[in-house]
């Protein structure tokens, strides 16, 4: 087991996330950080916000992100380690900058961060570390004490994650109705980004590194859960329909398949989220179910795994390893970064191509 020594080496764990509305009236100014900077008016912000409307403007990720706070502050009090666990947000509230500002006064000044990504590429790692260093800006803007971050590692290939995914998988299949198991196909799917993001995310000869390790995760997945066979596709694309992103879409795929394979099931696993964003609730559980019943295909999704004990195990064994300064390379066949110090990038031009595209 990992020497849980060093974690008394810091004052706190932050725990670093998107952020979502809780409410109706909230949807459109959360929409309006997440699209900042882009001049999308605000009657098209009300159209896209009509997802959360359906779910009268509540998103799962804050809820269920406490509830991933509350098993890890299990954890820690179960293997007796003093370490306070805050939660933050980028685009709604808790705001980062906020928790920071508390963070602060509480007297902690050696903060590990908990980012929920498991990946690398630009949306899922870099922009964290963006996050890093535009809440440390805000604490000397309040002239408030300084504060080291020390964001820990990605963890798409993890045992635990990938025991967890695989525990799902198994359960998932187990739902299938009967007579429909002999036609059914696996699928993994991610959220897709545009070609140009993804083919510049990652160090300098090390590109691509969000699809593959999407990739690998799937592998190991498949593999632990005893399937030979499965599909990788992508999910809620946006923007400009010219722009080309990372295909094949999970609805058209499940369409070809139910039209020129004779499925009638799909299990799905939405291994790209750790708990179920409006893009697993609505992209999945709502338009793939309903284009899916027009071609007369079950759909089962797996349960994501961030709520999990043993995800929360995990962790803090990651959180241990980083203060420790274990520095994972590489698990499997896939490179693992993300240990990065105040918001530094992972490696030398990792990402930064697409930060000034």
């Amino acid at each position: 087991m990992t020497d849980l020594h060093p974690l008394t080496d810091y004052d706190a764990l932050l725990v670093l996330s998107f952020g979502g509305p809780e409410g109706n009236d909230e949807v459109v100014p959360f929409l309006e950080n997440v699209t900042r900077g882009r001049g999308i008016p605000r009657e098209r912000l009300e159209e896209v916000g009509e997802h959360y409307f359906n779910f009268d403007g509540i998103s799962p990720i804050n809820g269920q992100n406490r509830t991933l706070i509350a098993n890890i502050e299990q954890v820690l009090a179960r293997r007796e380690i003093d370490l306070p666990v805050y939660f933050g947000n980028r685009n709604w509230h808790p705001f980062g900058e906020d928790t920071a500002e508390q963070i602060a006064r509480d007297g902690h000044r050696k903060v590990l961060v908990f980012a929920t990504s498991a990946w690398g590429g630009y949306s899922a790692c870099r922009q964290y570390d963006e996050d890093i260093k535009r809440i440390r800006e805000h604490l000397a803007n309040k002239d408030l004490p300084e504060i080291q971050f020390t964001k820990i590692r990605q963890f798409f290939s993890h045992p635990a994650f990938i025991a967890d995914t695989a525990a799902a998988i198994k359960e998932a299949f187990d739902k299938v109705p009967a007579a429909r198991r002999e036609n059914t196909r696996m699928l993994f799917t991610a959220h897709s980004v545009p070609n140009r993001h993804d083919d510049v995310g990652g160090a300098a000869g090390d590109k691509n590194l969000y699809s593959r390790q999407v990739a690998e995760a799937a592998r190991l997945a498949a593999t632990a859960a005893g399937i030979d066979d499965y599909d990788l596709v992508w999910q809620s694309r946006s923007g400009d329909p010219r722009v080309p992103w990372l295909e094949p879409d999970i609805v058209d795929h499940t369409e070809f398949l139910a039209d020129d394979r004779d499925i009638k099931a799909v299990v799905v696993c939405a291994i790209g989220f750790i708990t179920d964003h409006m893009e697993v609730m609505w992209d999945l559980d709502t338009e793939l179910v309903e284009a899916a019943q027009e071609k007369d295909v079950h759909v089962e999704r797996a349960r994501t795994s961030g709520l999990t004990m043993q995800f929360a195990e995990m962790v803090v064994d990651i959180a241990a390893e980083s203060a420790a300064g274990e520095i994972v390379e590489k698990l499997g066949e896939v490179t693992v970064q993300g240990n990065t110090a105040n918001g530094q990038p992972c490696a030398a031009g990792c990402c930064d191509i697409w930060t000034k595209n």
